[in-house]
């Protein structure tokens, strides 16, 4: 604020004080329009003149009536004043001018709407189109309404909104003054839809499943607690569908989707929000292959239909303000890595037994020759998971699908023709993971075998180990098919489509660090 200008309470005062002299009620039911008018947006109206009129004519037989937010204002006198008006992205210039100010109005009226008017208010206008002496296509007002003030100091248009705190807090003030942000919204509504219609085309059945219940599960992820008090029950935010959408494949929906948002009581970064959205099918009678496929495809199709071409600009993913952009080519087949190798080549050395917990202390060692930190607790799947997010991930710019995981980090996923190896793949763009699928395991009683090792897991300290589902296990005792599942970071995608750098740019209301507030 600068140094003299009046406080917030003392500017709001000075709004309600110029808007009371207008002597109407500042905030009526809807625009009141004369019997002779017609209603157009911004757009259309530019649409409609555009290339009518010469300087300083106006139309003789044409009454509009326009609505939009003030985003700009100047005065050329007392008797001249110029206000202009935006609604979706597009702009009309309005005009006050008490020579052709209806005088059964009054100067009064006039006067009070050019005190009163200010940045931010919604104002409806009625009048005449033409063209200023300027050639600014224009509406020339006969009559105003103030439909809702704006009782604060309002940014100008693309002043660089930057404070983050202010941009997520008051994400309105941000959408208002920031065209990018809007464009993004609309972007990540583009890809939502995108994904639902692909997955409806191909006989898929959308469904919704359990926010609440008794254990989370479907993933490794430490949950959020709260409590019912009508059962008198503790109760888990859910942190994957999976398990429950697959007793929906057991009960004969053979082809399920859910989008939906997913809780993790973890932490805040760039790439992750406590609450975020994502995207899960389960595919009964396919195969993995199948799966990959449809990967492929789904991504070039929401590239396009975000950008407009399978090439897409990814931003730099440093935290400095490198602007470095590299070109990932969707219409290309996606590489893929394998990890064993790819660790094997990395490392320099034979591996030991990726699925026997004996093989930590080597891997532990390799890991500290290498730099890389490994917090505790130390089981077996997060030593191997640090290996693989340093010495692999990195590499994956370009669409990769990583390949070969060991069943120790798969505790839900099937074997598949190599012994020890899950029959699953994880898609990495830009460094960052993109989707996760596997053939989803359907033998009860070796999946209460991992439930089981993840327990042990649990007791060493590890959050995020899943516990025992026995209510699942019976689910799976009752037959469910072959079947592969699959999962998509939808904020993830939006991000790198629409070449944002944090994903609470892609988020309406993202989740803020108390220091912020």
């Amino acid at each position: 604020m600068r140094p003299g200008a009046p406080s917030v309470a003392e500017f709001r005062a000075l709004r309600q004080h110029q808007i009371s002299g207008l002597g109407v009620p500042p905030y009526p039911l809807a625009a009141e329009r004369s019997a002779d008018s017609r209603w157009v947006s911004p757009a259309a109206f530019a649409a409609e003149f555009d290339g009518r009129f010469d300087n300083d004519q106006w139309s003789d037989s044409d009454v509009l009536g326009v609505a939009g937010r003030v985003v700009l204002r100047r005065n050329s006198g007392r008797n001249l004043v110029f206000f202009v008006l935006e609604r979706e992205g597009a702009q009309i210039q309005v005009i006050m001018n008490r020579r052709h100010w209806p005088a059964h109005l009054g100067d009064s009226v006039f006067d009070g709407f050019s005190d009163a008017v200010g940045l931010g208010d919604v104002l409806y206008a009625e009048g005449v189109p033409g063209r200023s002496r300027s050639g600014q296509l224009s509406l020339r007002a006969t009559r105003l309404q103030m439909l809702a003030p704006c009782l604060h100091r309002f940014p100008k248009k693309n002043s660089l909104f930057t404070d983050d705190n202010l941009r997520f807090r008051q994400r309105y003030l941000d959408m208002l003054t920031n065209e990018k942000t809007v464009e993004t919204f609309k972007t990540r509504a583009k890809i939502i839809g995108g994904i639902r219609g692909f997955l409806d085309r191909r006989g898929f059945v959308e469904v919704e499943t359990p926010i609440l219940s008794a254990m989370a599960g479907g993933a490794n992820a430490k949950p959020f607690k709260t409590r019912m008090e009508a059962l008198d029950m503790d109760l888990d935010l859910r942190i994957a569908p999976e398990l429950f959408l697959k007793q929906l494949v057991v009960g004969g929906l053979e082809r399920v989707y859910e989008m939906g948002k997913q809780f993790r009581n973890e932490g805040i970064d760039a790439t992750h929000n406590p609450e975020f959205t994502t995207c899960e099918f389960y595919m009964a009678y396919a195969a993995l292959e199948d799966a990959r496929g449809m990967t492929e495809e789904l991504l070039r199709e929401l590239a396009v239909a975000a950008t407009g071409s399978t090439v897409v600009p990814l931003v730099s993913q440093n935290d400095d303000n490198d602007d470095s952009v590299h070109m990932i080519d969707f219409g290309k087949p996606f590489a893929r890595i394998d990890i064993v190798p790819a660790l094997t080549e990395a490392l320099g050395v034979e591996l030991p037994d990726l699925n026997d917990t004996a093989s930590i202390p080597r891997l532990l060692e390799l890991c500290e020759q290498h730099g890389i930190r490994v917090s505790k607790p130390h089981t077996l799947a997060r030593v191997i998971d640090k290996l693989v997010s340093h010495l692999i991930e990195p590499r994956c710019i370009e669409p990769t699908f990583i390949t070969g995981h060991p069943l120790s980090m798969s505790p839900l996923a099937k074997q598949g023709t190599r012994p020890g190896v899950a029959d699953r793949f994880e898609l990495f763009i830009g460094a960052r993971e993109m989707a996760n699928a596997y053939l989803e395991l359907n033998d009860p009683a070796e999946q209460r075998r991992r439930f089981e090792a993840q327990a042990s897991d649990r007791d060493q300290g590890d959050v995020e180990a899943q516990p025992m589902d026995e209510a699942f296990c019976v689910a799976l005792e009752h037959g469910l098919p072959p079947t592969v599942g699959w999962g998509l970071g939808v904020d993830r995608v939006c991000m790198l489509l629409t070449q944002s750098k944090r994903i609470r740019d892609v988020i309406a209301f993202p989740v803020l660090r108390p220091s912020e507030q």
